[in-house]
């Protein structure tokens, strides 16, 4: 059986203006940290006011994700997301002008709850629109997006601060914002807010807040043991949250989805465990390339944009099977070889060919494209349709987890081999062993990622009754 689907906006017209978006905001942030280094060189930013120039923009992202996908539920999908838009477009204008440090910091953060309305709302709404059988071929359209995002910010980043300077970086997002404001408010008739007229649970998305304030926190501390003072309140705070909602009238996430719904936990488990095991790579091959083998920045990055290019271009095609076979044997497939990726670079050397490292992240990116699709494919069909802004938002939230979880798994193996040195020929051994072990802890953690995926059930046999 069929979802209803509505119609009186074109299907393709709302695939477009979520593609714009998710676009926008993988390239505005992969740009931005091209611009770090002549940013903090004129501003005089010290190590610490630079790491939270990229910090910021996650933690607000993160905190305001559920919340706003549960009002946007409630509210409307399409009024969350112009005004996600909206945000993300002033957002990068005043970046663009800020004077000082504090201001920049600010504005990120101010930039990440746009970014929140723009990815807590995208899924859900082209979820909204589309029947089950389309929806693995527009996932994989929208994953695409995202790589060509990822892969444009440092192509545009470097050129853009190199000749124009770094303020240019942010205000390059702007016309495009604008664009994607302007063509949804023309072409954008209808509205989904199948959660319509439910009340909203404000002290559970403030406890919400609070959880993943400090656990993000806590994560970007690590190695410190000032982590655990973060973290520690966090799960307490998780454990606050998980009482609260179970008791609530409305809360912002039915716990029911989580504790009934094998499918829909173990597949946001999947893409945890993805994030965490991949997003460090490039920053590991970063040190790699510059440091081993003595790439300069723009060599690096010539290298590392191998990967998200084959994710970009075989994403779509991943999305399509997931629409004939079973997503869990799909991504569960994608896991496995993104596995095989991790576990193959962990073999790296100083001497190796530089061939090799291009085939490793080649791999990597096919893995990740076979698996991410699907995945989100599997999760959106596994909720009810007033659930999507959730749904979407629960997932993107696993992202940004996953990806802080990622960095502080690499520095906490950094300070452990390493310490805190400085990274100099001398200690180019414990370099490489750190490097090496990274990706082989990575490796296995995709291996547990595997069983959650794969056993997460047929999804072709549930969708038709749409489980809680």
């Amino acid at each position: 059986m069929k979802e209803p689907v509505e119609t009186s906006t074109s299907k393709t017209v709302v695939l477009i203006a979520i593609t714009m978006s998710s676009f926008l905001a993988p390239m505005a942030l992969s740009s931005v940290n091209i611009a770090l280094p002549t940013m903090a060189k004129e501003l005089n930013m010290n190590a610490l006011s630079l790491s939270w120039v990229a910090t910021a923009y996650m933690v607000a992202a993160a905190m305001f994700l559920v919340p706003l996908g549960r009002l946007a539920d409630i509210v409307g999908r399409k009024k969350i997301f112009l005004l996600g838009a909206g945000v993300f477009t002033v957002a990068s204008f005043l970046l663009g002008v800020s004077p000082s440090t504090g201001f920049i910091i600010a504005f990120r953060a101010m930039q990440g709850i746009g970014g929140s309305m723009l990815f807590g709302t995208g899924i859900a709404i082209l979820t909204s629109v589309y029947p089950t059988e389309e929806r693995g071929r527009v996932f994989g359209i929208n994953v695409a997006a995202v790589y060509l995002g990822l892969s444009a910010g440092p192509f545009l980043g470097g050129i853009f601060t190199q000749y124009v300077g770094w303020r240019s970086v942010f205000f390059m997002n702007v016309p495009l914002g604008i664009a994607i404001l302007s063509f949804c408010i023309w072409k954008l008739r209808e509205e989904w807010a199948h959660a319509r007229g439910e009340s909203y649970d404000f002290i559970g998305s403030l406890i919400y807040a609070v959880m993943l304030i400090s656990i993000m926190y806590g994560f970007s501390l690590l190695p410190k043991t000032e982590a655990l003072l973060f973290i520690l309140p966090g799960v307490a705070a998780m454990l606050a949250f998980v009482f609260w909602e179970k008791r609530t009238k409305s809360p912002i996430i039915n716990m029911n989805v989580f504790m009934e719904n094998r499918a829909f936990t173990l597949s946001n488990i999947a893409a945890l465990i993805s994030y965490s095991a991949t997003y460090a790579a490039g920053f590991l091959l970063s040190l790699y390339l510059q440091h081993i083998k003595g790439l300069s920045p723009t060599g690096a990055g010539i290298i590392l944009v191998s990967q998200p290019i084959v994710q970009a271009l075989f994403s779509p095609l991943a999305g399509r099977v997931s629409d004939r076979v079973e997503p869990r044997l799909v991504a569960s497939t994608g896991m496995a070889v993104t596995a095989a990726g991790l576990f193959c670079l962990a073999l790296i050397e100083a001497a190796t060919p530089m061939w090799i490292i291009v085939g490793d992240l080649v791999v990597l990116g096919l893995g990740f494209a076979i698996f991410s699709s699907p995945n989100t494919n599997a999760i959106m069909s596994s909720v009810e349709t007033k659930f999507y802004g959730v749904a979407s938002s629960v997932l993107s939230t696993m992202r940004l987890l996953g990806q802080m979880f990622s960095m502080g798994v690499a520095m906490l193996l950094f300070a452990v081999y390493m310490g805190k040195v400085e990274i100099v020929p001398l200690y180019y051994p414990l370099l490489m062993k750190s490097v090496r072990i990274a990706f082989l802890v990575f490796g296995f953690m995709c291996v547990a990622g595997i069983y959650a995926s794969f056993a997460r059930g047929n999804m072709r046999k549930k969708v038709d009754n749409q489980q809680l």
